[in-house]
């Protein structure tokens, strides 16, 4: 297998970019009730492209995957339009705006990839019924179902994630009561995205008495020097690394001109892919980043996404991005996408209907009662690239841990265990800022008997 792949990539050589429209079958098989579109909103341009590509290319591979090999989901065809925003807020409306409507019964859901385009849209599609999935990103506070019934945060939202990290600082050394007086920075990009974790972090200082410095870097982050100047004054315990794309490197190169250890920078998941660390050469050594699922090729999912996929020169990206971080996080996102999916289906054929496209209301009642388990995951060929996760009316997210890993110049090793969040703290937070969003938009919560006994 290993030789197969080694073929595939010298073919791969040839990227494969991602067009305006991708058909996943030929014209003449066309049939819209035997087709399943979905919306692709990515960025391809702009200074998160790297992020963009891997991702949305991941995704794309497994659709191709699942077409190809199967015959698509219980003989429904994945078809999908990709639509470039360039990590733009107001584009990212526009994708949706534009492909919201195509299919025989519409969009069943949209992943925008970006935390400030789901700010954007979550009125819009908790309006129009096309449920919201954000994987590892997006607006914490929708992980409350009885608010938020048409968002998910799925597998992990950011203020777990921060409280993961706190709780890896703390087993470094040597339990949670040495956080007091100790000094971490927090370095957040200035956007939707970097401001999200404040709330949390500031809630942790004052429980566990470490002093707590957040640092705005201007957008895009490009130039962070006069901020690592301030850094060095202040003399940190550790540094939370929140940026996102070409900023995430900057810290690591500011660090090591300051003098200040690569493996006391904690990065978010967003700065923890390949295209972070090797761009900082040697500086990057060290350095650890959140995950919440592993990196490589030894995967069956993707011996056979090279087999079927890239075997045929149908791959969307070049070979040597498959197995990175962002290319595995899109095949993870594909997975729980189809798997949703699947089960909507599976619903809708119990019910007499036949297996056909899902629409946003039978998408979000297969969210709502997904119960991805780990052995559905190695039917998929894909433990270890999805943890396993239960999603529930209240809880839209599932999981909440996070693993820790960390580049040797070379690749990521995990150097923790799964380490689970501090629910204690987030959930009464969440639950506190669903309430008041609630209480400003007219919104009644669902309760009880209004939940439904399957989440309606």
């Amino acid at each position: 297998m290993q030789l197969h792949k080694w073929l595939i990539a010298l073919l791969g050589t040839v990227v494969f970019m991602i067009g305006s429209v991708v058909p996943s079958m030929a014209a003449e098989e066309a049939d819209p009730t035997k087709e399943q579109f979905i919306p692709m909103l990515t960025y391809l341009t702009g200074p998160f492209a790297a992020g963009g590509s891997g991702n949305s290319g991941g995704t794309i591979d497994y659709f191709n995957l699942l077409n190809m090999r199967d015959g698509g989901i219980n003989g429904i065809k994945l078809t999908w339009e990709v639509c470039d925003f360039g990590y733009n807020t107001e584009r990212g409306v526009e994708c949706y705006e534009r492909l919201k409507g195509k299919g025989l019964k519409g969009a069943p859901m949209v992943q925008p990839f970006s935390t400030g385009v789901t700010y954007a849209l979550l009125e819009r599609t908790a309006v129009d019924k096309i449920p919201m999935m954000m994987i590892g990103y997006g607006d914490t506070r929708t992980t409350d179902g009885s608010v938020f019934p048409y968002a998910f945060p799925v597998v992990t939202n950011y203020w777990n994630q921060s409280t993961a990290k706190l709780r890896f600082i703390a087993q470094r050394e040597g339990g949670m009561d040495k956080l007091k007086g100790m000094k971490i920075v927090n370095l957040h990009l200035k956007h939707p995205y970097g401001n999200e974790t404040l709330p949390v972090w500031a809630r942790m200082a004052e429980m566990y008495g470490f002093e707590l410095t957040n640092i705005a870097v201007p957008w895009p982050g490009i130039d962070q020097k006069s901020l690592w100047l301030q850094i060095r004054k202040i003399q940190p315990d550790y540094v939370i690394n929140r940026n996102w794309g070409i900023s995430c490197t900057v810290p690591l190169r500011e660090a090591a001109r300051i003098g200040f250890p690569a493996d006391h920078i904690i990065g978010v998941w967003w700065c923890g892919a390949e295209e972070d660390a090797i761009p900082a050469g040697d500086s990057a050594i060290g350095y650890i980043s959140a995950a919440f699922h592993g990196t490589g090729t030894d995967f069956p999912v993707i011996d056979d996404i090279f087999e079927y996929v890239y075997g045929v020169m149908q791959g969307n990206l070049s070979s040597s991005r498959v197995g990175t971080v962002y290319h595995l996080r899109g095949v993870a996102a594909g997975i729980v996408v189809t798997e949703v999916i699947r089960k909507a289906q599976e619903k809708a054929e119990s019910q007499g209907m036949g297996f056909g496209p899902v629409s946003g209301e039978e998408f979000r009642w297969a969210m709502e009662n997904l119960d991805l388990t780990a052995e559905r995951i190695a039917e998929l060929g894909a433990t270890n690239i999805v943890p396993p996760f239960k999603i529930t009316c209240q809880d839209h997210e599932g999981s909440g841990s996070a693993r820790f890993q960390q580049w040797d110049g070379n690749q990521w090793n995990f150097v923790s265990d799964w380490i689970e969040p501090l629910d204690e703290i987030t959930r009464p937070m969440i639950e506190a800022s669903a309430a008041q969003y609630a209480e400003e938009k007219g919104i009644t919560p669902r309760r009880g008997m209004s939940m439904g006994s399957d989440c309606g």
